[in-house]
């Protein structure tokens, strides 16, 4: 008995010290989650002698590049006002690249001329915005472009000179036209024009050719041309037409006849093609299930996915760019726990060289997981989403933060999520749902959501936290709600309409009224106007129904503290409102802390801007977290 007294009695010491050990996590810096990455967007030239990246300097990213050749490294830029919002490579060896002067509302446009490391400033946009469509491989200074220079509410066609600063009008828009679609060597073959509510697609043969309307559907039936086929006039399209799930078709662009399916999932809406140019054909595509899938189109980039994925285990890998000989590849690597790693992959010689980590303070083996999960909605909807559980701790009452996605079409993803591990890494279970009307699900999940904002998109959001609790996952009396934008409506709607579910809320960006959200919408939103009444709502014929939801015309049902942060230069934002909506809430003793940050837009750029709004978060959640009495 002495022996097995001493055997139990050991083995007891043991679990207990593994129980000990296994919730014995490191608390990561707040820094550690949310700095700017030390190298990011990593692209190469179109010859293949030069990558680029960008690396913070006196916190603002600027551009850096590297000679392949010799391993030289120059810093390209280096502003220390505002960062550079997006960069391109030229087939002449120039980069262009954007900065949006936040103070001004300024966009200024500038290259950088790898030969002499000289930037130019070409442009200066007041107020107006650019898009990059296209380089061109038969005039290799020249850029195609779409601005709303001429008319706020629409955008042109130009053609830019990187060279001379000469900026050419191309195609004009009549008003419209919502997007243009360039082939290999920057001509505009394929536009797309809406009414608002039907959307049309048209086609001309060259530039002297008229346009002519080859294909028109309401808006919920979805044709999103990706490039030509290179033989005859076809075109690769993502369409839904005729069916629930977006596939992967070849469309005869002279009629706008369907001609074949190039691939479909039954599963899940095809979300990306990843297409060869100098092949002229699609290589992969990808969907999103629990979590992201890959179909093979060409065997030789299905064997060098293969081939890498050998190399870098454990890992989702994505192509990013490539040089113009299909030769030289930028590929990123990352998991749900990985914020990633960039490699170049040289296909000749199959040689992988990793140029940086993402953010190399992470270390996945102390994140936690994000696990698919799905429950029914009360309407017996089937409703998915992702539930990420605190490291060394068990699946049961734990304190949850319900996180909705911000966009309301868009979707949450099995990816690395740095707000999602940071409050995991707090000790919360994070909870994020994919409701009705959310990206990837097919034509009929989607149309579940039109009119229901409010409705039953909310209450998939509140049936998601019953079901946690039903499960006994949640601790019911620890349960936070924080969202951005769609996701801070979300959050405001919970604490308004089910104050017996949550003890708080945290609100980035938040819509806090759908009257005036599609009032100001920016000039640019307008051909999209009437489209979002068929799906949210109309001002004038739903306004019984906005009104209902909208939070500024609740604050009497707001107990819940809040926690609310605001860029003052966000374009969506009605900042005057936001500021009466928190006075009036404060009149009501409801206890808010509101954060308005100026030189902000939606997202802080600002890294200590970012580090203060998270110290806060979590100084909050510690204080309204506790359990109810």
């Amino acid at each position: 008995m002495p022996g097995r007294l001493r055997s139990f009695l050991l083995i007891t010491v043991i679990v207990f010290i593994c129980a000990c050990k296994q919730n014995d996590v490191r608390q990561i810096p707040v820094s550690d989650f949310f700095k700017t990455p030390e190298k990011s967007f990593f692209k190469i030239s179109p010859d293949g002698k030069y990558i680029s990246y960008l690396k913070p300097y006196k916190d603002k990213q600027n551009i850096y590049i590297r000679s392949l050749e010799t391993g030289d490294e120059h810093m390209a830029t280096s502003f220390t006002d505002y960062p550079v919002r997006d960069y391109t490579w030229t087939f002449s060896n120039q980069i262009v690249f954007t900065q949006d002067i936040i103070a001004i509302d300024e966009f200024r446009i500038y290259t950088f001329d790898v030969a002499s490391l000289k930037v130019k400033r070409l442009l200066n946009l007041d107020k107006a915005r650019i898009r990059i469509l296209n380089r061109n491989r038969l005039q290799p200074d020249v850029i195609t472009v779409a601005m709303n220079k001429r008319d706020p509410v629409n955008f042109d066609v130009y053609r830019l000179n990187v060279k001379t600063g000469e900026l050419k009008p191309y195609l004009l828009n009549p008003g419209n036209i919502t997007k243009w679609y360039p082939d290999a060597d920057g001509g505009i073959r394929l536009v797309k024009v809406s009414d608002g509510v039907d959307e049309t697609i048209l086609f001309r043969a060259n530039d002297k050719a008229a346009f002519k309307p080859i294909i028109k559907n309401n808006f919920t039936d979805r044709v999103e041309p990706v490039a030509f086929t290179g033989i005859k006039t076809n075109f690769y399209a993502l369409s839904n037409v005729n069916r629930d799930k977006t596939a992967l078709i070849e469309i005869n662009a002279e009629n706008g006849k369907e001609e074949k399916v190039v691939y479909a999932s039954n599963k899940a809406d095809i979300l990306d093609v990843a297409y060869s140019k100098n092949k002229h054909r699609p290589e992969l595509v990808s969907w999103e299930e629990a979590k992201p899938q890959k179909h093979f189109l060409d065997k030789g980039i299905e064997a060098m996915y293969n081939n890498l994925s050998a190399k870098i285990k454990g890992n989702q890998i994505d192509i990013v760019d490539r040089d113009s000989t299909e030769n030289k590849f930028i590929i990123v690597s990352s998991t749900d726990k990985n914020p990633g790693s960039y490699y170049l992959y040289e296909r000749s010689a199959d040689k992988l060289t990793k140029l940086a980590d993402v953010n190399p303070e992470i270390v996945p083996e102390e994140l936690c997981d994000m696990q698919p999960v799905s429950f029914k909605a009360s309407d017996g909807m089937l409703i998915n989403g992702y539930l990420t559980i605190p490291k060394g701790k068990d699946k049961k009452n734990l304190p949850v933060v319900v996180m909705p996605h911000d966009n309301i079409w868009g979707r949450n993803s099995w990816d690395y999520d740095a707000e999602v591990q940071f409050l995991a890494n707090r000790g919360y279970a994070v909870f994020q749902v994919n409701y009705r009307g959310s990206a990837g699900y097919g034509k009929a999940f989607r149309s579940a959501g039109f009119k229901q904002v409010g409705g039953k998109i909310q209450q998939d959001i509140t049936d998601g936290v019953k079901w946690l609790i039903a499960n006994k996952i949640a601790n019911p009396k620890k349960i936070a709600i924080f969202g951005g934008s769609f996701g801070g409506f979300s959050a405001l709607y919970g604490v308004s309409f089910h104050p017996e579910i949550y003890n708080c809320a945290i609100v980035k960006y938040g819509l806090i009224n759908f009257f005036t959200y599609l009032k100001d919408a920016p000039p640019f939103f307008k051909p999209y106007l009437k489209m979002t009444y068929e799906m949210v709502g109309n001002p004038e014929t739903d306004a019984d129904q906005l009104r209902a939801i909208s939070p500024v015309f609740h604050t009497d049902k707001i107990k819940s503290p809040l926690l609310i942060f605001q860029g003052a230069k966000d374009p969506r934002a009605n900042i005057s409102e936001l500021n009466q909506f928190v006075r009036e809430l404060k009149k009501r003793n409801v206890p808010v802390i509101y954060r308005l940050k100026e030189n902000e837009r939606a997202y802080f750029k600002s890294e200590n801007n970012r580090m203060e709004m998270y110290a806060e978060i979590e100084t909050f959640l510690n204080t309204n977290m506790q359990v109810k009495p």
